[in-house]
């Protein structure tokens, strides 16, 4: 095949005795739906004694996108790695081990994501296959444009990833020479420097699996001592990049759980006594004593705490029966006193070790096990009742100082902390007359969380309030909205009450004036599949009291005053009635334009609210001579409504774009 244009993506496969998984791993990348004219592949035989080398020459004479290179060993996959990148042209380059394979459309969709976003690196969901670890926290959903601190990327610095070549070239990034660890460092330099970070949760990009001989090089290559390098260049990465303070501490905190806690713990027991104390107990001391800041070992569990006190401490000899008892110790139970819990270490209030209580503190991370069992009101007045179960583990029942709290979003006010019924089964009811409940006064208007303020023998865990159970649909039903009834007073004027559960299922209540009730809810944003670039949106008007007329049109408006409507049509839906815009953003001129529906009192706007699944549409516009433009939903504006960015697409990608790549 004879390339015109550079590829999309650069496949890099580090190969080394790789048989038989391989020929899957390879043909996994032929058969991308992204298509083999977007992509190249680089097989890097690292000096293979199995037929790994000619199994990639016979594969390569069937597909003219696979480039083979076969070198001598070089002892870990980082340095086929580099020649890999040496060689690569793809604007995105994907780094593929061996042993692991990719799902079809894998390749599409992560490059989709990079696109439309503009983000430097795609995190594809990875898939377990024969029982390998993989993460999940950050395959929870699809998140189209994030970044280390506001999700769980940073958990997984594995190399098995999307990433823009142009960052990599930027930061001049290659693997280390280490034979475990080597792409950590990698990985976290990218994530420290990259202008945003997509995650592909829907699709299952990426299967990892262990190799059937066990030879995987994580595994072979487990001891410590291919550990240290890797996990100095990590400590040593982020501290390059990050200014001391709470965000480096946030992310200083998983390298001395996972890289400094973690392996100290159990490998090195398993060393000689000279190695150990001569050779690997000072490295992890400068660690602790360089990177473990006040602000970190706050965040640490009680038996990393330890880990690092004794550190910092310079007591080896008492690190050493810690780590060798770890097991043992972890199972000896807690201890509550003056309403904390502490863990019944052996060293525990020992006199002569003087060891801080704070080492052994876990009352901030005991588990609370409650649930919302029943939300109604009760008569027909404002009063709502929530009832369910809650306990501390390991501590005892519900007390009955415990509270129901509620707490402001977003606005000043004091929380208010209603008295619950506890019984003996820690089973607890609260009454909410939310036409008296602050201090006499009714409740204001805005979101209010609810909260538990969980009390037994002194020890106390505030909890956010929530429903796991679903219906058989995955849904949680909520009361419906009630108008609050009041006694007339100065400063008091009617509200309505909407309790709802957000995504996790946590309770929160809505209060509004009933004059400010919407006419209407809009149940639904998406692309019109058919149309290019118009934006349909639905919803419905709304049951219960409202002031105000309904809306008639969907507006889009720019800070700048410009402004284009659509009306809303009407129609019955069984017991409600609905209504459907159509917007055609691909007429929009270049802009932020923020959405609201307009009723007839020109000063009453409701906010179109932004949505998670709504993605970004790209068009081409004739009267740009065929030049592609984007339309894509921004944050949450001021006015709490849908942002949209209308704007042409970079010059390189609209070339790209136009030669059918």
């Amino acid at each position: 095949m004879l390339r015109t244009n550079p590829p999309r993506v650069s496949v890099i496969i580090p190969a080394y005795n790789s048989m038989p998984e391989l020929t899957k791993c390879v043909t996994s990348v032929m058969e991308q739906t992204l298509g083999l004219d977007k992509i190249e592949i680089i097989a890097v035989d690292d000096g293979s004694t199995d037929g790994t080398g000619d199994e990639l020459d016979r594969l390569a004479h069937t597909c003219a996108a696979l480039r083979v290179v076969h070198q001598a060993n070089s002892g870990g996959a980082g340095g086929p790695r580099n020649t890999g990148l040496d060689m690569a042209d793809g604007e995105y380059v994907f780094f593929l081990d061996s042993d692991d394979y990719l799902g079809p459309d894998a390749l599409r969709r992560m490059v989709a994501m990079a696109d439309e976003n503009l983000t430097d690196v795609v995190l594809g969901k990875m898939v377990s296959v024969g029982g390998r670890a993989v993460p999940t926290a950050v395959f929870s959903h699809n998140q189209p444009r994030t970044d280390i601190f506001s999700s769980h990327a940073y958990r997984t610095l594995g190399c098995w990833k999307l990433f823009r070549r142009s960052l990599i070239e930027r930061l001049e990034l290659r693997f280390p020479p280490y034979r475990n660890c080597e792409d950590k460092p990698f990985t976290a330099a990218a994530f420290l420097n990259a202008d945003g970070i997509s995650v592909v949760a829907d699709y299952d990009c990426y299967y990892s699996r262990n190799r059937e001989n066990g030879n995987n090089l994580t595994l072979t290559a487990a001891d410590l001592v291919h550990r240290m390098d890797g996990t100095r260049l990590c400590f040593e990465t982020v501290a390059r990049y990050l200014e001391p303070g709470p965000r480096r501490d946030r992310i200083m905190r998983r390298h001395v759980e996972w890289e400094l806690c973690g392996p100290l713990r159990a490998l090195l027991p398993k060393e000689s006594e000279q190695r150990a104390r001569e050779f690997f107990y000072p490295q992890f001391r400068h660690w602790a004593r360089s990177y473990a800041t006040d602000g970190v070992f706050q965040q640490l569990t009680p038996p990393d705490r330890l880990i690092v006190h004794l550190l910092r401490a310079d007591r080896y000899e008492d690190l050493m029966t810690v780590v060798r008892n770890a097991k043992e110790d972890a199972a000896r139970g807690n201890i509550v006193d003056k309403g904390r819990v502490y863990w019944c270490h052996p060293f525990f209030r020992d006199p002569v070790k003087a060891v801080p209580d704070v080492c052994f503190d876990v009352t901030d991370r005991l588990p609370v096990h409650h649930e919302l069992d029943e939300a109604a009101w009760t008569g027909e007045g404002g009063v709502l009742r929530l009832a369910g179960h809650a306990r501390i583990e390991s501590v005892g029942a519900l007390e009955p100082e415990s509270r129901l709290i509620l707490r402001p979003r977003g606005f000043e006010h004091p929380d208010i902390r209603i008295p619950v019924a506890a019984d003996e089964t820690s089973g607890f009811t609260a009454d909410m007359d939310l036409s008296t409940v602050d201090s006499g006064a009714p409740l204001g208007p805005g979101v209010w969380d609810l909260y538990l303020d969980v009390r037994a023998r002194g020890v106390s865990r505030t909890v956010r309030l929530r429903q796991a159970r679903t219906d058989p649909s995955g849904k949680r039903t909520a009361p419906p909205k009630r108008e609050v009834v009041t006694v007339p007073r100065p400063g008091h004027e009617p509200t309505t009450a909407r309790p709802f559960f957000t995504p996790h299922g946590n309770v929160s209540l809505e209060i509004r004036l009933t004059e400010d009730e919407p006419p209407c809810q809009v149940t639904g944003i998406a692309w019109d599949t058919s149309v290019p670039a118009t934006l349909i949106v639905t919803g419905r008007l709304t049951d219960g009291p409202s002031r105000h007329p309904r809306p008639t049109s969907l507006r889009a408006e720019t800070d700048s005053g410009a402004v284009r409507e659509v009306p809303l049509l009407y129609a019955q839906d069984g017991r409600h009635t609905g209504f459907t815009a159509r917007l055609p953003v691909r007429e929009l001129p270049p802009a932020h334009w923020t959405l609201t529906l307009r009723t007839d009192e020109p000063s009453r706007r409701i906010p179109v609210p932004p949505t998670k699944g709504l993605t970004g549409t790209h068009w081409f516009r004739v009267s740009r001579l065929g030049r592609p433009y984007y339309a894509k939903p921004l944050p949450r504006g001021s006015k709490g409504a849908l942002v949209l960015r209308v704007a042409p697409v970079r010059l390189t990608v609209a070339l790209r774009r136009r030669l059918g790549r």
